[in-house]
């Protein structure tokens, strides 16, 4: 008997058919007698739908009551399911965060599951399903949390290590990981294996079949994970330790995220201390910063700084930076119509002549580069948005991934 924990994204249970449909692939899951743990996330929508309520009644809706608010739509999911279930004649129950419950940590909208009670629900696994909501949990103080969107790769992973089970499956409407969005570009290959680093650096450089930090917890505990089709009986795309990843693979995907802003500042007095200044008031304000690059002028008297921000984040950053009395520069240059796009892969650090055959495939298509990121597995550049499409593609072909 295999334990496995099953999560279904938004769109799998996107209407009531959809939800019968899962409730069937449970059944067989059952059949094979498998324990199973099931994760679900709200119908395809609902969180937006939510979230353009709260906007409607404030656009500074307090936070608490923002989770209080978001953690239904995953609820409503687990109650529809579960009724689906037992008119399979299946034994299932439904568990909510607060009754198992699945204690978090960290700020509202923003926390992160620590623990969970097993005993309850590994008895119960004996003989039913269990269904749980994804994406929130509760605190110490006993406020319901959630743990940012996507947030139900992270519960599904989470509860895998908890539970101690044989693998966690992500059911999606795509029947895996492929070398880049296929609804972009048709030509985009299936990825049969892909090791953890590779698909960590994937998720968190715009590819959305999977969230980043889901990726980095099945990462730290070895959890195995599988992404596979709710509509298909295809195979998925297995992510594996590093013992599995391809080194005979310059590229293995291209990513991109079309939500990015950058910021210059010009003229900064080079001294210690100053991009901690700068930074800092950032952190407190919880805005992620990307890429940053530092250029000393030729007297090294004063330094332009460039760093990359969400683009949600874009006006808040510069009031922020307007109102900082710690720094001294010349003036602010922005552009908040950028997009990043990143290739991906193990053999890159092994494999001379990707950085310049990227750089040169870009020039081709006269794309012009705006700020640069690297590490030993990602190559990063910023561009103008509108060149987003036609770099992915020209990319995707130069590296042999079509």
């Amino acid at each position: 008997m295999v334990k496995k924990v099953l999560k279904f994204g938004g769109t799998s249970v996107g209407s009531i058919d959809r939800i019968k449909h899962v409730a069937e692939i449970i059944k067989k899951e059952r059949q094979n007698e498998n324990k199973i743990i099931v994760i679900v996330s709200a119908m395809s929508g609902k969180t937006n739908e939510l979230l353009k309520m709260s906007t409607d009644i404030s656009k500074e809706f307090n936070n608490r009551e923002l989770d209080v608010l978001l953690s239904s739509g995953e609820q409503v999911t687990c109650a529809l399911l579960t009724g689906a279930l037992i008119n399979l004649k299946l034994k299932a129950r439904s568990w909510l965060n607060w009754q198992i419950p699945i204690l978090t940590e960290g700020d509202h909208t923003n926390a992160r599951i620590i623990n969970t009670n097993v005993d309850r629900i590994n008895e119960y696994l004996k003989n039913g399903v269990a269904v749980i909501p994804g994406f929130q949990g509760i605190s110490k103080n006993g406020d319901i949390t959630t743990i940012g969107r996507g947030g139900s790769d992270a519960t599904a992973v989470a509860f895998a290590k908890l539970f101690n089970a044989d693998t966690c499956e992500i059911y999606t409407d795509v029947d895996g990981i492929y070398s880049t969005d296929p609804n972009k570009i048709p030509v985009a290959k299936k990825i049969d294996k892909i090791s953890y680093d590779e698909m960590l650096e994937l998720s968190s450089l715009g590819a959305k079949v999977m969230q980043s930090s889901a990726v980095q917890t099945a990462m730290m505990y070895n959890v195995p994970l599988e992404v596979k089709s709710t509509f298909t009986d295809r195979k998925g795309t297995k992510i594996f330790d590093q013992s599995n990843i391809d080194y005979k693979k310059s590229v293995t995907g291209v990513a991109y995220s079309k939500d990015d802003a950058k910021i210059t500042l010009i003229g900064v007095e080079d001294k210690p201390g100053i991009a901690a200044n700068i930074f800092e008031p950032l952190n407190k304000a919880q805005i992620n910063v990307d890429m940053v690059i530092q250029n000393i002028s030729l007297d090294s008297k004063t330094t332009d700084v460039t760093f990359t921000i969400k683009r949600g984040d874009f006006i808040k950053t510069k009031k922020i930076l307007n109102e900082n009395n710690l720094i001294e520069y010349k003036k602010i240059s922005h552009n908040n119509k950028v997009s990043k796009v990143s290739i991906v892969g193990a053999g890159m650090v092994s494999t001379p002549g990707v950085t310049y055959r990227m750089f040169r495939a870009l020039a081709d298509e006269k794309i012009n580069i705006l700020a640069i990121s690297t590490s030993e597995i990602k190559l990063s550049v910023i561009i103008n948005e509108e060149n987003t499409l036609n770099a992915v593609k020209k990319l995707h072909t130069i590296f042999e991934l079509d």
